[in-house]
C-alpha cells in the first residue's frame, strides 16, 4: 500500500503538471490558428500592394511566434518544476482521488485523456478497483472480509459512466441504489471506479479479472452476481461478460442479470458528430488546431461511436478514418436477463424532440439496443422508459429503483 502522504503529493504534482502542460499546448494551438489566419490576411494584402507587405509579415510572424512560444515554453517549464517539487499544505494526508471533489476532477481528466495517462504511467491513471469511502480496495481475502463483515452470497456490482466516479450514484444526496438494495434485497453492493478514458474492452478485461479474484476470495460462497451500469458502465459490463465467457472464467457462470441505464449500445450521437467534425476541421489551416484538439479525445470516448466492446473493433485500425469500420456484434450470455432503461427529455419517446435528443446524450434506439440496422437482442418486456428525464436522472430515481428491485428479484411486499 502506498503511503497516503506520498500518494497525495504525487497526485497533486501530477495534476499541476498536467494543468500547466495543457496551458502550454493551448498556447501553441492558438498560435497556429493565429498564424494561419494572418497568412491568409497577408496573402490578400499582397494581392493589393504586392511585395511591400512582406517586411510587415516577417516582423509580425517573428513577434507573434516568439510570444506564443514564450507562453508555451514557460507553462511547460512550470509544469516540469511543479511535477518534481510542488507540494501543498494539508492538515489531512488524503490524496485528491479519495476526496469527492478531487475524484471528480481526476475522473473528468481520465475521461478525456485517460488512455494517454495510462500509457505515460501517470499516477492519475487509476486502475479499476472496488471503492469504499473513496479508497481503492485490494481484493485479497483479509481486506474483503474486513471491508464487508456482512458479506452476502448475492453481489450487485455498480459501474459508473464516462467522466464519473462511484459518487455519481448519490445524485441529489439521496441514498444510492446500492445502499437501498442491501436492505431491501439482502445483497452486497460493490462500487467500482475505473479510468473511463481507456478502451471499453480494456476496462471489461480488468473488470473480469477483478470479479474472478473477488469470487475466489469473497468471505462466503458467491451464489449470484448482477451487474448494473450507467451509460458507458453498461458497455463495460457487457464487455466483461463476453471476455469472461471466452476465457471460461468462473465468475461469469454466476451472473444472473445485466442492467444498463442509458447505455449507448448502438453508439452516442455526440461522439459520432465529433468524429466527423474533427475530419472536416482538419481541412483548413485555420481550424486544424481545433481538429487536433478534438482528435485527442480518449479511446473510451471513441469507443462510444458505435458501442465497441471488443479489441477487434479498434486494434490495428485508424481511429480517425472518416468512415468507421463496422462494429463487432457481441452475443448476449445464455441464461442471463438483460434489462435496460432509456429516457427522453420529453414525456413520450415518440415526441419529435424526444426522438431527436433522447436523454440529451443517448437516443432511445441506442439505449434499447435496436434500430433499423442493428439488434442487440434485448427483450422489450425487460426494458423501461423514463419520460421527462435526462441522462443523469436515472442515476438515482425512484421509478428506476423500483424496476431494479423487480428485475433483481426482490420479494413482493407483504
Amino acid at each position: 500500500m502506498t503511503d497516503p502522504q506520498i500518494r497525495r503529493r504525487s497526485e497533486v504534482r501530477a495534476l499541476a503538471r498536467l494543468a500547466l502542460d495543457e496551458i502550454g499546448s493551448a498556447a501553441a494551438g492558438i498560435g497556429s490558428i493565429h498564424r494561419a489566419v494572418s497568412d491568409r490576411v497577408f496573402a490578400g494584402a499582397q494581392l493589393g500592394v504586392g511585395a511591400h507587405v512582406l517586411p510587415a509579415k516577417v516582423l509580425h510572424d517573428e513577434i507573434s511566434g516568439a510570444v506564443y512560444a514564450l507562453v508555451a515554453d514557460t507553462a511547460r517549464l512550470g509544469g516540469s518544476v511543479a511535477g518534481r517539487f510542488l507540494d501543498l499544505p494539508s492538515t489531512e494526508n488524503v490524496p485528491p482521488s479519495q476526496t469527492r471533489r478531487g475524484a471528480r476532477v481526476i475522473a473528468a481528466i481520465q475521461g478525456l485523456i485517460g488512455d494517454v495517462l495510462e500509457s505515460d504511467g501517470s499516477v492519475l491513471a487509476e486502475p479499476l478497483a472496488i471503492r469504499v469511502d473513496g479508497a481503492a480496495l485490494p481484493p485479497d481475502e483479509s481486506t474483503l472480509a474486513d471491508a464487508f463483515p456482512r458479506a452476502h452470497p448475492r453481489i450487485v456490482v455498480f459501474l459508473h459512466g464516462l467522466v464519473e466516479t462511484e459518487d455519481a450514484w448519490s445524485l441529489g444526496g439521496r441514498p444510492t441504489y446500492g445502499e437501498r438494495l442491501e436492505t431491501d434485497l439482502a445483497c452486497t453492493a460493490l462500487q467500482i471506479r475505473y479510468n473511463s478514458g481507456r478502451h471499453i474492452s480494456d476496462n471489461g478485461r480488468s473488470l473480469s479479472d477483478l470479479l474472478d479474484t473477488v469470487t475466489e476470495h469473497w468471505p462466503v460462497e458467491v451464489e449470484s452476481i448482477a451487474l448494473v451500469g450507467h451509460s458507458m458502465g453498461g458497455l463495460v459490463a457487457r464487455s466483461a461478460c463476453r471476455i469472461a465467457f471466452l476465457d471460461d472464467r468462473p465468475w461469469v457462470r454466476r451472473v444472473r442479470q445485466v442492467v444498463s441505464l442509458g447505455s449507448p449500445h448502438l453508439g452516442a450521437p455526440l461522439e459520432q458528430a465529433v468524429h466527423y467534425a474533427s475530419a472536416g476541421l482538419a481541412a483548413l489551416p485555420e481550424t486544424r488546431a481545433i481538429s487536433g484538439l478534438l482528435r485527442r479525445r480518449s479511446a473510451g470516448i471513441r469507443d462510444l461511436n458505435q458501442g465497441s466492446l471488443v479489441d477487434e473493433d479498434w486494434r490495428g485500425r485508424d481511429p480517425d478514418a472518416l468512415r468507421a469500420a463496422a462494429v463487432s456484434e457481441v452475443p448476449l450470455l445464455d441464461g442471463v436477463t438483460y434489462c435496460f432503461v432509456s429516457a427522453t427529455v420529453t414525456r413520450s419517446p415518440r415526441h419529435p424532440l424526444g426522438r431527436l435528443l433522447g436523454d440529451g446524450m443517448v437516443l432511445v434506439p441506442s439505449a434499447s439496443g435496436r434500430n433499423r440496422t442493428r439488434m442487440i437482442g434485448f427483450r422489450n418486456e425487460d426494458g423501461m422508459h423514463l419520460g421527462s428525464a435526462n441522462h443523469f436522472t436515472m442515476l438515482n430515481h425512484e421509478s428506476v429503483y423500483e424496476k431494479l428491485l423487480e428485475w433483481l428479484g426482490a420479494p413482493e411486499a407483504g
